[in-house]
């Protein structure tokens, strides 16, 4: 990253400041880019988008819970709804009568034509019982970022809204201690974004359940693997591009999924997850090509769909970060 200093009139044009005021204003301020139209869908790709085998496995997850529960009217709450992509897809998968009330939870306005059942809300509700699934959401919760300068000190990255960045102060206070704890920098020129601000997000949204269960999905990475330059990135248009926070990309970086889970949490990747909830990659027998043609074509392309879902080195590598309330 560039951390030079330009001249003072660029500077009071360009105000400095933290990654994480930087990445909220950017995102979710005045013009925000995800507050557009097009919605996330118009530039990268999730699981949610890939297949509706996704939304299918989540439908399974929540009769699981349902039963779990004991019957009754359970909440399904899609936390980062985007322009309810996932939730419309677990609705169309339930069964018909299946007893749900559903909530969509996201920033941006409600889209047009979205499913008369769905609740669409600015945060999530309180005090219910059922499934809530955060897709992809803790990394787009903005977190402040540090690197560690010539001595080995840790301090806070900023940053103005064309991307340049200097380094500030040194971390302090909680900031300083999270990093201690979940991913400490001892060498110059490492960086780890801050994921206090994603702990404390996560720990929110679970604490609005009254029973059930929380899952959170997401790029993440545990303590024995944290990358050692953090992974702050842009997506624009379907491609990686710079984390420029002028509104004009997504700004994202990968989750320290283990600072979020709380005592009963567990994590495992997505392949094992979608897995267990039935779904599989197994090509169909070659002689149901033969007896059944239209069967056949629409097997092998379930299982191409879910061989996506769970590949290694793409969408299987996600974790999914499980917790019982």
């Amino acid at each position: 990253m560039n951390h030079e200093v330009s001249d003072d009139a660029a500077e009071a044009s360009q105000p400095w400041s933290g990654w994480r005021a930087a990445t909220e204003r950017a995102l979710y301020g005045p013009g925000g880019f995800y507050l557009r139209p097009e919605g996330p869908a118009g530039h990268f790709r999730t699981s949610v988008h890939a297949s509706p085998l996704f939304a299918r496995a989540v439908a399974r997850l929540l009769e699981e819970v349902a039963g779990e529960l004991g019957g009754g009217e359970v909440a399904f709450v899609d936390m980062g709804a985007g322009r309810g992509e996932l939730v419309t897809g677990v609705l169309a998968a339930l069964p018909a009568g299946f007893p749900v009330r559903a909530y969509a939870v996201e920033r941006a306005a409600r889209p047009p034509g979205l499913d008369g059942r769905v609740t669409w809300l600015a945060d999530p509700p309180t005090g219910v019982r059922g499934l809530l699934f955060a897709n992809e959401w803790l990394d787009n919760v903005p977190a402040d970022v540090a690197e560690a300068d010539a001595d080995g000190v840790p301090r806070e990255v900023l940053v103005r809204p064309d991307g340049t960045e200097r380094l500030g102060a040194p971390v302090s206070g909680e900031d300083a201690r999270w990093l201690e704890r979940w991913w400490p920098l001892r060498e110059p020129g490492e960086r780890a974004e801050i994921g206090r601000t994603r702990d404390a997000a996560w720990a929110g949204a679970v604490g609005t359940l009254s029973a059930g269960l929380a899952v959170a999905v997401d790029y993440a990475h545990v303590a024995s693997e944290r990358p050692r330059y953090g992974t702050l990135t842009g997506f624009r248009g379907g491609r990686e591009v710079p984390p420029v926070p002028d509104g004009t990309c997504d700004i994202t970086s990968h989750v320290a999924l283990d600072a979020c889970a709380g005592p009963s949490g567990d994590l495992l990747p997505q392949r094992e997850a979608l897995t267990a909830l039935g779904l599989t990659a197994t090509r169909p027998p070659l002689s149901l090509a033969s007896t059944d043609p239209t069967a056949y074509v629409r097997a092998l392309s379930r299982a191409g769909e879910a061989a996506e879902l769970t590949a290694r080195g793409g969408l299987g590598d996600f974790l999914w970060l499980r917790e019982r309330v």
